[in-house]
């Protein structure tokens, strides 16, 4: 029996992808727990016409992170920090405050896309970070923890 996955089943498939399994499988598992439907002809139709669909916005939002982060990769971005003396910081920069920074210079990136090198970072200095702004968009982009 062939059917279409709603989400992603270890060991068997990833999300609308058309999978064979055993009939009982199918019928008194995935099928009533809502983890896929049954392929048939218009189901499958249906499901290449929406991969398609996927497959274009995908490349839409791929272009539009290319242009972002080479946007992003010419610019140094400064974090304000409390500093004491010898430059250290009171607390520590977390990736909280590099977003901040990032959106209020007009980007907009959810702090889990940013990886700093070393986790938190406690003295001032210019540092670079790990960014992705999509699945095959990923980069590097500069900060520098000033006083502020």
């Amino acid at each position: 029996m062939e059917v279409l996955l709603k989400k992603d089943i270890e060991r068997l498939g990833s999300k609308y992808e058309v999978v064979e399994v055993k009939n009982g499988y199918g019928r008194n598992f995935l099928i009533p727990k809502g983890l896929a439907i049954l392929a048939t002809d218009a189901v499958k139709k249906m499901h290449l016409e929406t991969i398609k669909q996927r497959a274009h916005k995908d490349n839409q939002l791929r272009d539009e992170a290319a242009k972002i982060y080479k946007k992003m990769s010419k610019k140094t971005f400064q974090v304000p920090a409390k500093v004491g003396e010898n430059g250290k910081i009171f607390g520590s920069i977390t990736n909280i405050q590099l977003a901040d920074s990032i959106n209020k210079a007009g980007f907009k990136v959810e702090r889990k896309n940013i990886t700093l090198p070393t986790g938190n970072l406690k003295s001032i200095g210019k540092f670079q970070a790990d960014i992705v702004l999509h699945k095959e968009v990923k980069g590097k982009i500069s900060f520098e923890i000033v006083e502020g």
